[in-house]
Parts: structure tokens; sequence; C-alpha cells
């Protein structure tokens, strides 16, 4: 697939933690502006511990990263650094996930958080164009009581926060954990969404669907072992948020070259593609898509109906997700019409065909 079709394509984002949008350079700096002590003396430092090999050691790093989070405006700087990041991509819609209990457990006001939060994401509308969704997530190391407490601290900003998730440490905590929360947070209007089949078993799929009704199942590999949870997912039209770049960074695939994203397309499911945390796993928006295309000999159409998923799996309303599918429609018009990077090459105005 050639790079410049994919960086051309408007995108939409359903699956991206602003904290894990935080790259060196950034948390360097608010530590030093916010004086707060980190093991790291410089940004190589910071760069080489972002390597690690599995979802714990990735979950210890991420948690120390959000130490230097303190003020307002560290999580209106973070979540505008995304912004303008993922603008240069294309990036039409982002609905982003931010765990409030990492932050208040440190005595941050769950206010603080949102509305450093909510202020960039209207400044970057306003900017860049880019709509969006705030969705927050509870931890699931933590137990039901702490995030029925959060979700009681959320529901005065109900006209910011538009759906709730469960993200953190999958084995163990199962979705069934926290079913008095989202039943709550259900009856309060919010959407629903929830990590699940990602390192957990298809099993955990089962009661994201079943026993907290989520609208969207964020990763959802390995749905893949089970053929009855295909058909139910296919059925019902359930999107699956997948995070390539990330899959690969975590070991939850081995080779890029065996992601199942291919195989969930195949199979009808509403797979859609997501960068998870990119300032950890090796890439946003373009990176992925380039990553997991190249790996699996994706073609324009296979990109296209992701593409369609993501617009259709998002919170949008019917007139903003036709506005995108208009969009859409109208670059792979214009992919279709232009010529191949190969013949332009050889019609360059003052050369001879």
């Amino acid at each position: 697939m050639e790079d410049a079709f994919i960086e051309g394509l408007p995108k939409v984002e359903l699956h991206l933690h602003i904290e894990g949008s935080l790259e060196p350079e950034l948390m360097f700096a608010l530590a030093q502006r916010n004086k707060i002590k980190i093991p790291f003396k410089s940004v190589e430092e910071v760069r080489k511990a972002y390597n690690f090999s599995n979802l714990q050691d990735f979950l210890d790093i991420y948690y120390q990263g959000m130490n230097v989070l303190q003020k307002e405006q560290d999580y209106y700087d973070l979540t505008m650094a995304y912004l303008e990041r993922v603008a240069r991509q294309n990036v039409v819609h982002t609905e982003i996930f931010f765990d409030p209990q990492g932050h208040t457990e440190r005595g941050v006001k769950f206010e603080t958080v949102v509305n450093g939060i909510t202020r960039a994401l209207e400044d970057g509308e306003k900017k860049f164009g880019i709509s969006s969704k705030l969705i927050m997530s509870f931890l699931r190391h933590l137990s039901e009581a702490d995030a029925l407490k959060t979700l009681d601290e959320a529901l005065p900003y109900k006209d910011k926060i538009f759906a709730v998730g469960l993200d953190s440490s999958e084995k163990g905590h199962p979705p069934s954990k926290f079913t008095k929360v989202f039943a709550k947070a259900k009856k309060e209007g919010f959407k629903i969404v929830a990590h699940a089949g990602e390192e957990g078993p298809p099993e955990y799929v089962w009661e994201a669907l079943d026993t907290i009704n989520v609208n969207r199942v964020d990763h959802g590999n390995r749905s893949l072992e089970d053929d009855k949870l295909v058909k139910r997912l296919v059925k019902d039209e359930i999107p699956l948020t997948v995070c390539p770049l990330s899959n690969l960074k975590l070991c939850v695939v081995k080779d890029m070259k065996k992601h199942p994203l291919k195989k969930m397309l195949d199979l009808g499911l509403k797979a859609t593609i997501n960068s998870d945390d990119p300032a950890y796993f090796g890439g946003y928006m373009n990176e992925n898509f380039k990553a997991v295309s190249d790996a699996l000999g994706l073609s324009k159409k296979d990109l296209e109906t992701v593409t369609k998923n993501s617009i259709e799996a998002s919170f949008l309303d019917r007139k903003g997700k036709d506005a995108l599918l208009k969009k859409l429609d109208d670059y792979m018009k214009k992919a279709a019409n232009d010529p191949a990077p190969s013949q332009a090459a050889k019609h360059k105005p003052g050369k001879k065909a």
C-alpha cells in the first residue's frame, strides 16, 4: 500500500488513552516545570524506559509517567500535543480515554483533569477541525467501590464526558467485577465500552456483552478463539477497536504478519484501527495503518472498510457520521482517479512521456 494513500486517508480514532500519548520530551518538561522527581536524567533515558515486553511492565512506567501531570495546564498541554500530532495525520474525529483514578489517587482534583482535557479538545476542534468525544475509564485493578465513587465524581460533568470504559490489567479482573457501576452509568445515560479479549480470554468478551452491555469492545483479539462469539459480534454489529502496534509491543501477537485484523474483516467483524498508547507503542494512526497494511497486504478497499467501520462505530450523531462518510467517499473517488505514483512521475511537467 502506498504511504501517500494512507497519509491522506481521513481517519477516526476510537481507542486512545490520552495519558498514553505522553511523549518523553513532554514528560521531562512537565517534571521540570512542576518540580517532580522522576528516575531519569534525560529525555533519552525516558525513551529507553519505554522498552517493555508485557502489559504489566508497560503499566508500571505508564503510571509512573502520570506523576508529572499535576495542573490543569498540564492536561491541556498533553491533549493539545496529541491533537497537533494527529491533525498532521488527517485524523478528523477522535474519542479519547482518560483514567481519573490514576490522578485523583495522587491528590489531583477530578475537575482539574476534566477541565484541562476538554479545554484542549474544544480548542483543537476550532484550530484543526477535529471533533471529539471524551470517555472516562475505570481502572479494573481497583475495586468496584472505588469505581462507583469515581462515577459519582463524574456526574456533574455529564456534559463533557460521553461514555465510560474499563481498562488497566485485564487478567484476573473480569468485566463482571464491575456490574453495578456500569448499570448505574447506563442509567445515567453514558455509552459503555470495555477492554476485553486482549490478554483476557473470550469469556471476558462475553461478559462485556452480556453483563455490562457494551456498545463497543476495546481490543477483542481473542474473540476469534470462539466461533459462537464471532457470530454474536457479527450479528449484533459490535465494533472492535483494534490496536496493531500495541498488540505487537505487548506480545499479544508475536509477528505483525500474524495479526488477526484481516481475518476479522473477512469474517465480517466491525474491526477498526487505533493507536492505544502511541507514545509507548511506537506510533500514532498513520504508523498503525502502515504497519498492519504492509504486513497483511491490505488493499485500499480494506482500509476504506476499516475507516467506514470507525465512522459508524463512533459516538457521533447520524449527521456527524454522514459528513465523515462523505469525506471518505470523496477521498476514495479522488484516489481512484489519481494516476499511480509511478505513472505520475513519468508525466511531470517539462519531461517527455
